[in-house]
This record gives C-alpha cells, sequence and structure tokens, in this order.
C-alpha cells in the first residue's frame, strides 16, 4: 500500500486521541479505550496485524500499564492519602510556609527542583504526582497544580531514572553515550533558564509576577543547567539531572530563607527539627529507597535486580521480552516508604490497608486510561503505524528535516508516555536521515530526547498521574488543552534551535 496512505490511516488514532481530549472533552479513559479499538482495526485490516498480535500487544500493554507504571501512581497518592490521615501533611505546609509563603517560590521549589530530583532518580510519574499533590494541600487550585507540575517535568526526562532514556538512546544508535549526553544538555540549556520564569508567570498569570523573584528564578535555572553541563560532559548519562536538581533545590532555598522571608511567620508555626523529620519521613525514606537500588549503588541494585521476572507477552514479528522487577521498580519502593514513614508517625496497620484499598478504588479510572495508553503505544509500534508516520515524515520535510526532527521525539513520548520509549522508537531512524543530509549523527539523535521531553506535558499517561494526584479524574481534556501551547512553543522554538546548530555542529 502507498506509503503516503499508510501514514493518514496510521495518523488516525492519535487525531481521534487529540480531538477527543482537546476538543470534545472526552475523559481520558473513554478516549483511550476508543483509540485502542480504533487502532486495532486499522492494524488488522491495514496493517497485516493477525488477532492474536492484536490481543497480546494489548495484553502486553496491560501488564506494563499497571507494572511498573500504574503502580508508581498508587504509590505516589497513597503516600499523600497517608499524610492526609496522619496530619502529617500539616506540618510539612506550615514547614514549607516558614521558608517562604510566596507561591511562586513555592512552585520553584516544589514543582522544579524537588520535581526534578524525582524524575532524576525514579521516573514513571513521581515528579508528577508528588510535586502535584503537595501543591495541592499547600492551597493551590488544583487543576493549576496538575499543569504546573506538567511544565515542570520536562528538562529533567531527558536524564530521569538515573540517565536511563540517554543510555538507552546511546545503546540502539551505537553513539558514545557522554557525547550524547553533553549534546543534549547543550540543547536543552536554554530551556532549563527559561522554564523557571514560565513557572513563575503561570504562577501569577502575568509577566508582572516576575517582579521582585527575577534574580531566585534566574539562579533557580542557572543552579541546574550549569552542573548538568559538566556533569553530562565528563561523567555521562547517569547524574546530570540528580546533580543539577539538587544544586538547583539548595540555592533556591537558601536564597529564599535569606532574601524571601516571610517577616510576618507567626511564632506557633515555627515547627521543631524533630517534628519536621517525622513529617518528611516517609518522602525522605522514598529518596534513601530509590537512591540505595539505583545503580549509583551497584551491590545493592544487582541484588534487587534479581528479584523478576522475564517473559515474551506479545506473540508476532518483533516480539521482545518484558522485565517485571518486583522490589527495584519506584512504586514498591515508595509504598515501603510510606508504610514505615507512616507507622513511625503513629498510624495502625489496620488504618494503612484501609487507606490503601481506599486509594486503589480512587485510582481505577486512572488504572483504565494508563493500560489504554501502552495498549495503544503497543499496537502502533508493533503494527507499524509509527514506522510508517516517520517514513513519511522524513520523506516530506526534506533538507528542513532538522527543524521538525524534535516532532518525532515529541510525537514518540505523546503516544508511549516515555522519553526512553520514544528513543527506542526514532533514535535510529534520526541516525540515518544525519547520514543522509549529511547532519551531525550526534546532534539529531539528541534532538529526539530533547523533542520527547516537551511532549511529557501533553501525554495522556502524565496528564492521569496529575489528575490522580490532585483529585481531577475526568478534566484531563482541560489540562491537555492548557499543556498543549506551552508543547507546541516548547517544539517550535526546540526546532528553530537544533536547525541552526545543524548548520554549525
Amino acid at each position: 500500500m502507498n506509503n503516503y496512505v499508510l501514514f493518514v490511516l496510521a495518523l488516525i488514532p492519535i487525531v481521534f486521541l487529540i480531538l477527543a481530549l482537546g476538543v470534545f472533552n472526552r475523559p481520558a479513559y473513554k478516549a483511550g479505550l476508543w483509540s485502542v479499538l480504533i487502532a486495532s482495526g486499522l492494524a488488522f485490516f491495514f496493517f497485516d496485524m493477525t488477532p492474536i498480535g492484536i490481543v497480546t500487544a494489548i495484553l502486553e500493554g496491560a501488564a506494563l500499564g499497571i507494572w511498573p507504571i500504574m503502580i508508581v501512581i498508587i504509590a505516589a497518592i497513597f503516600t499523600y492519602n497517608l499524610a492526609q490521615h496522619t496530619k502529617s501533611m500539616d506540618t510539612i505546609n506550615k514547614m514549607l510556609s516558614s521558608i517562604t509563603t510566596d507561591k511562586r517560590i513555592q512552585v520553584l521549589i516544589l514543582a522544579w527542583g524537588f520535581g526534578g530530583f524525582l524524575e532524576a532518580v525514579a521516573g514513571y510519574g513521581t515528579a508528577v504526582a508528588l510535586p502535584a499533590s503537595i501543591l495541592a494541600a499547600l492551597g493551590f487550585n488544583p487543576l493549576f497544580a496538575a499543569i504546573i507540575s506538567l511544565v515542570a517535568n520536562t528538562v529533567p526526562t531527558a536524564f530521569g531514572a538515573v540517565g536511563i532514556p540517554v543510555s538507552t538512546l546511546a545503546q540502539v544508535t551505537g553513539l558514545d553515550v557522554t557525547t550524547l549526553s553533553y549534546m543534549i544538555v547543550l540543547q536543552l540549556t536554554p530551556f532549563i533558564i527559561i522554564i523557571p520564569f514560565l513557572l513563575v508567570v503561570m504562577t501569577g498569570r502575568s509577566f508582572k509576577a516576575l517582579k521582585g523573584v527575577v534574580g531566585i528564578t534566574l539562579a533557580s535555572g542557572i543552579a541546574f543547567a550549569v552542573p548538568q553541563i559538566f556533569v553530562a560532559q565528563y561523567l555521562g548519562a547517569e547524574l546530570p539531572a540528580l546533580v543539577g536538581s539538587l544544586f538547583s533545590m539548595a540555592v533556591t532555598i537558601s536564597m529564599a530563607l535569606i532574601f524571601h522571608k516571610d517577616k510576618k511567620a507567626k511564632e506557633p508555626d515555627v515547627v521543631s527539627l524533630t517534628e519536621g523529620v517525622k513529617a518528611w519521613l516517609p518522602y525522605i525514606l522514598i529518596l534513601v529507597f530509590i537512591l540505595l537500588t539505583s545503580p549509583l549503588f551497584p551491590a545493592i541494585y544487582d541484588f534487587v535486580s534479581q528479584i523478576q521476572t522475564t517473559m515474551t507477552i506479545y506473540q508476532g514479528p518483533g516480539a521482545t521480552a518484558s522485565t517485571f522487577k518486583w522490589i527495584g521498580t519506584p512504586g514498591v519502593l515508595i509504598i515501603f516508604a510510606a508504610v514505615i514513614g507512616s507507622l513511625i508517625q503513629g498510624a495502625t496497620v489496620k488504618d494503612i490497608v484501609k487507606v490503601f484499598i481506599q486509594t486503589v478504588k480512587q485510582l481505577s479510572k486512572s488504572a483504565l486510561t494508563v493500560v489504554a495508553i501502552v495498549a495503544l503505544a503497543k499496537i502502533m509500534g508493533y503494527s507499524g503505524m509509527i514506522t510508517a508516520i516517520a517514513t513519511v515524515f522524513v520523506l516530506a520535510t526534506g533538507s528542513f528535516y532538522p527543524f521538525f526532527a524534535p516532532m518525532l521525539g515529541t510525537l514518540g513520548t505523546f503516544v508511549t508516555g516515555s522519553d526512553t520509549s520514544s528513543n527506542i522508537l526514532f533514535g535510529p531512524l534520526q541516525i540515518e536521515v544525519a547520514n543522509s543530509i549529511g547532519v551531525n549523527d550526534y546532534w539529531l539523535a539528541a534532538a529526539n530526547t530533547s523533542g520527547a521531553t516537551g511532549g511529557k506535558m501533553i501525554s495522556p499517561q502524565s496528564i492521569a498521574v496529575a489528575t490522580s494526584a490532585t483529585g481531577l479524574i475526568g478534566q484531563e481534556g482541560k489540562i491537555f488543552t492548557s499543556t498543549l501551547k506551552f508543547c507546541l512553543g516548547y517544539v517550535v522554538f526546540l526546532g528553530i534551535l537544533v536547525y541552526v546548530g545543524s548548520l554549525f555542529i
């Protein structure tokens, strides 16, 4: 069949999903399930996919949607619900208010710094779920908390989960991971500086919101960007986002305490060190557990990684084995931390079980959304729909392809919800195109990852995490419409940067 016909057919599930969410404001779980049905029909009639192939692709997507993705969402909201139950969230609110009551700076600390750190060490939705839920608890409008967390969770995803997206891209393309990491940081640095300003403007709903906080906002971005540049250039993919986010949090909090201390803080609001540590204990344990079981500690990482099951679910051409880590996965580690922390805070086992059951019931529609979106990604990947879109995309753009290269990365993340998956899908293609048009292959491969970071804010999977964290299940369309305009600006600006860079690098 003609490439252009296949291109149009392959776009149908994506266009339907966009219209269902952004125009008709349908709940994400309904839009996702209908998209799976549409993709299944197209795969069978036009892309030579067998019924057993379609069914097993859906099963693989469902399994991966539940584990590790959905378990992270459940774990994050479970932690938040326990914090509400034990009243530790009230103490956290007092502590954050004692640093500053300025919502603009709170956003920089939580959505930008803390969110970036969670993305760096864990990924899988933690960087949206936890900051969004805490911001909502601090009194932020839940819809705003969801949107701001999604916009903040862009550039850190390139080196998320201890650099897995970039190290995976290096593996599938055969490129040197350190050089590739440096190229990605070069492309993302302007965004690392700009996004904190965008977050402040969004918080105040006007450019006037920058008044009085330009210095701390600039410092928050620079403190993230500069360490990333040096770490990526000399150490590779594992640590750029981790080091950058830590520096950013440290600088932002220090400047807030020195230059933006709220003089109206009342004595009763002061929290003792013991109370503070106890209140933050679940979150402290989350960071400790995730760090200890990461590749930064090889002995522990290798041990927990062995507790896993590997199986091939999809039955068809191009099948790959799926691995399920039962301990060394962020969701399980977060649940462990939440349980231990809440027990120390005074919760009973009965209370914890009750809160967990309530959390699972609360997230039933989110589970359907995540399962549907990952199943859709599997059908489109295995059937060749994504390849059909990419092939025509490359043919149609010609010598201007570098401008559009990030858009493929964005498309990959929109469909799959994962920067890593986007790199697997389109990384090799970017190298082929680079060689055919005479552009630096590292630069175009980096563009795929950079573009993929922009796609995180509009991915239905990410939006499902945000709505779950803020109690807005069913309002995914509103969030999608809000983040789409930021995503378009992000990708266009990035496209110009990549195109201009391709002429010189």
